[in-house]
């Protein structure tokens, strides 16, 4: 039966009807709502104008992410509470800190990106809850809470400086209670349905329920994040008919460790993921991490999303597939695994039937002759695009590679294992002659393109230098500290600039 959407706005519950099931967030508050204090900028995840807080139920309690706004769809907030910049000032009408902060330290001038910036400083208010007043957010901190906004005025300054301020003045106290109590008000037993005009919106509650759906629909969508699939509806204006909606399948949104493996559902948000996957992996992994689009992506989107996706250019699939991860697909017929790299048999073509989905990811733990790097190569350090994604996972056998593993992104149709360079280093003692070799090898494994990113030149001459930079960092003999790797990445990638 078809149902209205229902959600928590305004210290009130809001029900919906009458929107299309792919209305965004930002349409029905600005065109509906007439809250307009929420701007769109890009309506494509990037600029941060749209920025809003969206609070959800996850193990009973009140978790708050700020999220896109632009390329979220209206039927993902069943269930769920919506604030937007209007929610900020305080009963008494004083302003927020938040506000309060950007004010005194002059951290808007044109003021429309300062919504979205006064949201994602919040969303970082909230966070810091419970810590001693006056202890101020690190550089990091606040460099990544802001990843996700840009402001093409201030040069970003004076809002560090109001990130900084905001904790420093009189705490305002944000009652979770209420709200989650809200919440559980709002909750389902089971799936539902959302119709309008022949399109539906189906949201299943457990496994059982996807599984039936998938097999009776298997031309619908799958839907998880929606940071790229929203992008097909603002920029490409394609228009989609049914659409199954992952993101209450709580079974999907485990983390755990089991037979030397952490199994990541697919509902695991990027940014839960990452964090997973970093406290076993924190030298190698967590400047991918902070580097991955911004926070506010990594809030909607989802791992097990941006597998299926398979994009050539995703930052995930590269060291997933060089540590030998494996692949959880569901369907009628039960589970079936396979290794990641086997899943992707060319550009935007997968080993996965129309009846299936994607369950999950089983990651390998590291082990103690395992030798593991990453490195992203793009314009910019926050929210960019690689032009090379690079990883490299070699175990050894005493001075001898065991097994090399080595995998790139933005390297060709798909993320692709570098299996002549791999051959070469198998069996081989791990020192410069085998990496010189293995660097010429790479020639063979791959034949990248030229676009606006870089080109094929540029692609094929990094890809060789991050090879021996693995080297540089990982030889047994004597290798070299970390201020001289650096120094020699900078000269070599600076020389191809």
């Amino acid at each position: 039966m078809a149902e209205p959407i229902r959600f928590y706005f305004r210290n009130a519950v809001h029900e919906v009807t009458g929107v299309a099931p792919t209305q965004t967030i930002l349409q029905h508050l600005r065109e509906d709502l007439r809250c307009t204090g929420t701007k769109e900028g890009c309506a494509e995840g990037d600029c941060g104008a749209c920025t809003v807080v969206v609070g959800s139920l996850e193990n009973g309690e009140l978790a708050l992410k700020a999220v896109n706004s632009c390329i979220q769809f209206t039927p993902t907030l069943d269930g769920k509470a919506l604030f937007t910049v209007e929610d900020l000032q305080l009963p008494d009408g004083r302003l927020h800190p938040v506000q309060q902060a950007l004010v005194e330290c002059h951290g808007s001038q044109c003021g429309f990106c300062t919504p979205g910036f006064a949201m994602s400083l919040w969303g970082m208010y909230l966070k810091q809850e419970g810590q001693t007043r006056g202890e101020a957010p690190t550089r990091c901190q606040i460099d990544d809470a802001l990843s996700g906004n840009l402001c093409r005025c201030t040069g970003y300054r004076p809002i560090i400086d109001a990130a900084v301020r905001m904790g420093e003045l009189p705490r305002a106290e944000f009652d979770r209670a209420a709200v989650a109590e809200a919440l559980r008000g709002l909750q389902r037993s089971g799936g539902t349905t959302y119709v309008y005009e022949g399109r539906s919106f189906h949201a299943p509650r457990t496994l059982d329920e996807l599984v039936a759906l998938r097999a009776a629909h298997p031309q619908a969508l799958i839907l998880a994040g929606s940071t790229d699939v929203g992008l097909w509806v603002t920029k490409q204006m394609r228009e989609l008919n049914d659409i199954i909606y992952l993101g209450h399948v709580n079974a999907l949104k485990s983390v755990a460790e089991q037979d030397g493996m952490l199994v990541i559902g697919a509902g695991v948000t990027l940014q839960d993921a990452y964090a997973a996957i970093c406290r076993h992996y924190p030298e190698e992994l967590n400047e991918l991490w902070q580097r991955f689009a911004s926070l506010p992506i990594r809030n909607a989107g989802t791992l097990g999303g941006n597998v299926a996706n398979g994009s050539p250019i995703g930052d995930s699939m590269p060291w997933l597939i060089a540590l030998g991860a494996r692949l959880v697909l569901r369907g009628p017929g039960g589970e079936r695994e396979l290794a990641l790299e086997d899943f992707y048999l060319g550009y935007q073509q997968k080993d996965m039937r129309a009846d299936e989905f994607v369950a999950g990811l089983r990651v390998p733990l590291p082990r103690a002759d395992l030798r593991f790097r990453t490195y992203k190569l793009a314009k910019r350090f926050d929210q960019d695009i690689s032009a090379v994604c690079a990883a490299f996972a070699l175990t050894f056998d005493g001075q001898t590679v065991k097994e090399a593993r080595i995998a790139f992104g933005g390297m060709a149709a798909t993320p692709k294992r570098a299996a002549a360079a791999e051959a070469v280093l198998n069996g081989r003692a791990w020192d410069e002659a085998a990496l010189t070799e293995a660097m010429a090898a790479l020639g063979g494994d791959y034949q990248p393109l030229s676009d606006m990113r870089a080109s094929s030149g540029y692609r094929m001459k990094t890809a060789q230098n991050l090879l021996r930079r693995f080297w540089l960092e990982t030889r047994l003999d004597n290798p070299l500290p970390q201020d001289a790797v650096n120094a020699f990445a900078v000269n070599a990638f600076s020389a191809l600039a």
